[in-house]
């Protein structure tokens, strides 16, 4: 979206640094103690830097900003994918299942319903009834999921309270997804799954969704 070239010596280090952050901790075994996923990262991120001095501001802070946002953003998100994974399939299923019923839901209540718009600067087609039913759907399916295949440690009312928080942190990720692409001029985020939006935008709710699982110790 920025238009940055995607074989290049900063992108190396931005997809090293990536990969820093998703790896399970357990990949960096290996290393001495002190080379935890964190430092490794850091390591990138002051590379980063140090290319803004050899390029001459060729490639500005500004550069090296995005990229070091882009890289915690996506890096986190997938870390706790492999985390979810980690921890059992069901869980991984039911914050898939909050994204997928959320969207659709929303998209095919707001078509039906919708009047009043969500965020018409950033996303105009989204609308408060959509997010609304979206969440409703989302709560009511997956308290089924939740029902047949339970996560242990947590009451169905705190599931339920869980899947309304986790569904409506997955519609900010939308949107701060389609206000990403707002700010950059761009229809997709990529040009890989045509129709689609780019693959961030197949996973721009997950990438939140996530690390809130994590955040209420599901995870």
């Amino acid at each position: 979206m920025k238009k940055r070239i995607l074989v290049s010596g900063e992108s190396i280090i931005a997809y090293l640094g990536a990969s820093a952050l998703i790896l399970p901790d357990k990949w960096t075994s290996f290393l001495p103690s002190n080379f935890t996923p964190t430092f490794i990262f850091f390591l990138f991120v002051l590379a980063l830097l140090l290319v803004t001095v050899l390029s001459r501001n060729l490639f500005t802070f500004d550069d090296a900003g995005v990229i070091i946002l882009g890289m915690l953003y996506v890096g986190m998100g997938f870390h706790y994918f492999i985390a979810a994974r980690g921890e059992s399939l069901t869980i991984l299923l039911y914050a898939l299942f909050i994204v997928w019923v959320t969207d659709s839901g929303a998209y095919i209540f707001g078509r039906k319903l919708g009047k009043h718009k969500l965020a018409p600067r950033i996303s105009p087609n989204k609308t408060w009834e959509g997010s609304i039913c979206g969440s409703l759907a989302a709560t009511i399916l997956c308290s089924i999921f939740i029902f047949y295949y339970p996560i242990a440690g947590y009451s169905m009312i705190e599931m339920v309270l869980i899947t309304i928080f986790l569904s409506i942190a997955g519609q900010f990720g939308d949107l701060i997804e389609s206000a990403l692409k707002r700010y950059y001029g761009v229809k997709d985020s990529g040009k890989i799954l045509p129709g689609h939006g780019g693959i961030l935008d197949r996973f721009d709710s997950l990438l939140l969704v996530l690390p809130m699982l994590h955040l209420v110790g599901i995870i």
